[in-house]
């Protein structure tokens, strides 16, 4: 599956660079993330900053259940 998602041309360039890298390229690697969302923010206006949001609603829910099981 990683060689697959490595293939994709530029997402996969960085993405292996960030796992095999220093810690710079990790750090980067972030920096770009960010950016790009912000850029889809610039772009899209409010469903770029409430869809992640969303989505990240229902794990936590699911990390909330497995801290408190444990």
């Amino acid at each position: 599956m990683a060689r697959m998602v490595y293939h994709v041309p530029v997402f996969g360039w960085m993405l292996k660079e960030a796992v095999a890298g220093s810690a710079t390229t990790k750090v980067l690697f972030i920096v770009n993330l960010l950016l790009l969302w912000l850029l889809a923010i610039v772009t899209f206006g409010y469903p770029a900053i409430i869809l992640p949001a969303l989505s990240a609603v229902p794990t936590m829910f699911v990390l909330l259940i497995l801290i408190t099981k444990g």
